[in-house]
């Protein structure tokens, strides 16, 4: 049965884009990781955010261009409340969470559905649907953007770690989200 994974890559200060969604901070900070290398090929289908997919790619123009610098493709569920009006080639749009969690595992075809989106993660987490965290902490501060988990007013949510490796530009974290 396919899982659902949040991988990310964070600044040291917990922001996974700069202000107004920025991504430009992160190709300085991009590398050989075995560890992201190594998911690439586990992943079966995207749940993206609109933010995400409509977003600010450092390597837009570029053969690096796309999930995981252009490495991964397939199937790319997007969770938005703006459906448009045209189809998008191997895109499918849902405007509701059980909807479009659905359509991606099912695409997933038993891997990993890769969440991308801080916000589509947030409410998977809330859902009580997502079950791993990879985080990929570059060595950097940012100072403001977008969080890595947002939750106005705060929470507790507590996760079991996995596993922890580095790499010269990273620290890889993958943590496991309890039931």
């Amino acid at each position: 049965m396919s899982r659902l994974l949040y991988s990310v890559t964070m600044s040291a200060d917990g922001f996974i884009a700069g202000p107004g969604g920025d991504m430009s901070w992160l190709s300085a900070h991009l590398g050989p990781n075995p560890v992201a290398d190594d998911l690439v090929g586990r992943i079966g289908s995207l749940l993206v955010g609109n933010r995400t997919f409509r977003g600010d790619d450092p390597n837009a123009g570029t053969d690096k261009e796309g999930a995981f610098e252009g490495a991964w493709h397939g199937p790319q569920i997007v969770l938005t409340h703006n459906l448009p009006g045209t189809p998008v080639p191997g895109v499918e749009f849902h405007d509701d969470l059980p909807g479009a969690v659905a359509a991606a595992k099912a695409a997933a075809g038993g891997r990993y559905v890769n969440v991308l989106g801080a916000d589509v993660a947030r409410q998977c987490l809330e859902a009580g649907v997502l079950d791993e965290v990879l985080t990929m902490v570059a060595p950097v501060f940012l100072g403001d953007g977008v969080r890595l988990f947002d939750h106005p007013g705060g929470t507790n949510v507590k996760l079991d770690r996995l596993s922890v490796s580095h790499v010269p530009h990273a620290v890889n974290i993958w943590y496991r989200v309890p039931n």
